[in-house]
């Protein structure tokens, strides 16, 4: 099967979104889209980015999302799949600091994303230019919206026997059902269209702009296409405040197991002993062998242990000679390191 199989076969206009904030970001200066994007992964790895590709920003792609819209790979695949896709330059998680106009802070997880494969000079470069970015403005313009005053280039359409009616005009078109009076012709509803869609952008539901352009209706009523133009601008509900919020810091983490850069070395998007594991991993993965890691949420030990562990388990599985792992005593101390003045600590069970 090959990369344009993949794009066909993988959509998911029902994937769910991450929490505000969360989620997939897509990598800037990226090549435009062709069938050869992920040739040179293996089938499993190229069907996953192939997948993650065509989701929209702010799409969670964590190991169980994928694994629950993904056809044909459960849990264990799909997080295996992410650590080599991190390793073949198309994916970095990165925690970014959060800084909004009423001076509070909150960290956040974005896994960012290139179909285009990136060194670790390039993605360092990207992390670092994050800092002092206005968050709020950046997440209107991927959403299509623009500053006032400020065109916006409207995406190229799909031919308009192939396009499916929009939610405004579905809405406007449906409005002779409940007020038989303010039915519609599809010329009024292709007109009303951008009006409508911009109530509903501002986060009013279906049912209200019925309700709006419905009630009170003056007898006799001669246009009804008038009427629902002049109540669409007079009454158009104000833009929802959204606080602007700055990135003030960005360090890169662990794709494995989510150690920051300024704690351990990460080399193609991962730690030392991460990369290690997904080395013997592959070995023994080609020898036929396959040994499911363990999920976080079922670790008994701290992860740079557990890391450690698979790995000496996947290198033994694959022929390769394994190292001793001294295990800690009861309540001793792993690992200690601060993230911007928040301590994080690391114990054994």
């Amino acid at each position: 099967m090959d990369s344009t199989e993949f794009s066909a076969a993988l959509r998911a206009p029902a994937h769910p979104s991450a929490k505000p904030g969360y989620g997939k970001r897509s990598a800037p200066g990226q090549h435009p889209r062709t069938a050869a994007d992920f040739a040179h992964l293996r089938p499993r790895e190229a069907a996953i980015a192939a997948y993650i590709d065509r989701l929209p920003e702010g799409a969670a792609i964590g190991y169980k999302p994928l694994a629950a819209n993904v056809a044909d790979y459960g849990q264990q695949a799909c997080a295996k799949a992410l650590k080599f896709l991190s390793h073949e330059g198309h994916l970095r998680l990165v925690k970014e600091h959060l800084c909004t106009a009423d001076n509070s802070f909150r960290w956040v997880t974005r896994t960012y994303f290139s179909r285009t494969s990136r060194d670790d000079e390039w993605w360092k470069a990207y992390v670092d230019s994050l800092r002092g970015i206005d968050l709020t403005e950046l997440e209107r313009r991927q959403r299509g919206e623009a500053p006032a005053g400020e065109p916006v280039q409207e995406p190229e359409s799909a031919p308009a026997a192939l396009q499916e009616p929009s939610a405004a005009y579905r809405a406007l078109a449906r409005l002779g059902r409940t007020e038989p009076r303010m039915t519609l012709s599809a010329t009024e509803c292709a007109a009303l269209e951008p009006l409508a869609a911009q109530w509903l952008a501002r986060g009013v539901t279906e049912d209200h702009l019925t309700r709006s352009l419905t009630g009170g209706l003056p007898h006799p009523l001669h246009s009804p296409g008038a009427i629902a133009r002049k109540r669409l601008e007079t009454k158009m509900p104000p833009e929802p405040y959204e606080a602007p919020e700055y990135i003030t810091r960005a360090v890169m983490v662990c794709m494995g197991c989510e150690q920051p850069e300024n704690v351990v070395t990460l080399i193609k998007g991962m730690c030392l002993d991460c990369n290690e594991e997904l080395e013997a991993y592959d070995a023994a993965e080609e020898t036929g062998l396959v040994i499911d890691a363990i999920p976080d949420t079922f670790r008994a030990v701290p992860a740079k242990q557990e890391v450690a562990r698979r790995a000496d388990a996947l290198r033994a599985a694959a022929g390769f000679k394994t190292r001793p792992i001294p295990r800690p005593a009861h309540g001793e101390l792993v690992q200690t390191y601060s993230l911007d003045g928040a301590e994080l600590l690391r114990a054994a069970e």
